[in-house]
């Protein structure tokens, strides 16, 4: 079956969490952005083409104006930030604006 353009980044709320990423079965790679965050939405449209070339990931968005609390329990403090989970533990963070390639080796780093 070939993938489609459909954008594969779920939207994480505290209701969905546990299910889209503590229980997912893939890495998870998940960007905490803020629409107001011009860095955030630079790098939105890499994210999201990641998410279309990487199907053996799960790319994950939070609103951290939604969802402030998933924020502060990993501990962000600035945006974008980058968080790389397996097997539901935390593998990895990265705060600020990374490029497709920069993307690309934190997760072989932190999830390969």
């Amino acid at each position: 079956m070939k993938g489609n353009d459909t954008i594969m980044v779920i939207a994480v709320t505290k209701d969905n969490f546990e299910k889209e990423v503590l229980k997912s079965t893939k890495p998870v790679i998940i960007d905490i952005y803020a629409v107001w965050c011009g860095p955030c939405q630079q790098v939105k449209p890499i994210f999201e083409s990641l998410s279309k070339e990487m199907p053996e990931y799960v790319f994950a968005s939070i609103n951290v104006d939604e969802a402030r609390d998933l924020a502060i329990q990993y501990g962000v403090t600035s945006i974008p930030t980058f968080i790389f989970i397996k097997d539901g533990e935390l593998k990895g963070k990265e705060v600020g604006p990374l490029g497709k390639d920069g993307m690309k080796e934190r997760i072989a780093e932190y999830l390969g």
